[in-house]
């Protein structure tokens, strides 16, 4: 009884390296899905463990802390959206092409998933997650500046500081987003328009033409 009971509140005790794999696999992918469906705040490590179907302290086992797994959720999910990203411009051959395509990806992405993106880019959480956020904005930054700049070397976008423009790029789009995304607000508008508006604003910050 004593042995079996120990089975069922560790099933991965013994688990070679892909069973640990795939257990910590499910527990990040169980704790997306919770803070998908109400934010960091119901992200309790009872109930993850539930969604993940393995015993609460399994979860310890992976995780240093409730924190350590929120971290590694946010940088999980956050290379999700840049692999997205840079899929979208890829498959474009124009510089504007490429800027939509990104902007975009982006906005729309957030847009279906309103709560999960709530959570990793508004919702206040530990200091860890808040200096990740800025290393993935950042990245992000940098990305459109490379692009940018590439739009100035072939006279697509007037020259201008790429930095800075990537910057406010950023920022319109986390701003803009602010309202759609809120949990407690009700959007004015539909994706669509939202994410037309979102790529017009962007391209008028750049130089671009306003109609994409």
């Amino acid at each position: 009884m004593t042995g079996n009971r120990a089975q069922k509140l560790a099933p991965d005790a013994g688990a070679g390296v892909e069973g640990k794999a795939g257990t910590r696999a499910s527990l990040l992918r169980a704790a997306a899905e919770v803070i998908q469906e109400g934010g960091w705040g119901s992200a309790s490590v009872g109930a993850i463990a539930r969604r993940a179907g393995v015993a609460a302290g399994t979860l310890y086992r992976h995780f240093p802390s409730k924190a350590d797994l929120f971290l590694e959720v946010f940088r999980t999910v956050s290379e999700r959206e840049m692999v997205a990203m840079r899929s979208a411009q890829a498959t474009a051959s124009s510089i504007a092409d490429r800027f939509d395509a990104v902007v975009g990806t982006y906005a729309r992405r957030a847009l279906h998933n309103r709560r999960l993106a709530w959570a990793l880019v508004y919702e206040p959480l530990d200091a860890a997650v808040d200096q990740e956020r800025l290393a993935y904005r950042r990245a992000y930054s940098e990305g459109m500046a490379t692009l940018i700049r590439q739009g100035i070397e072939t006279g697509t976008i007037p020259a201008q500081d790429a930095d800075l423009a990537a910057a406010a790029v950023v920022g319109v789009i986390a701003e803009t987003l602010v309202g759609p995304l809120s949990p407690v607000a009700r959007p004015t508008a539909g994706e669509d328009e939202i994410v037309r508006a979102i790529v017009t604003f962007c391209r008028r910050v750049i130089g671009l033409p306003a109609s994409a």
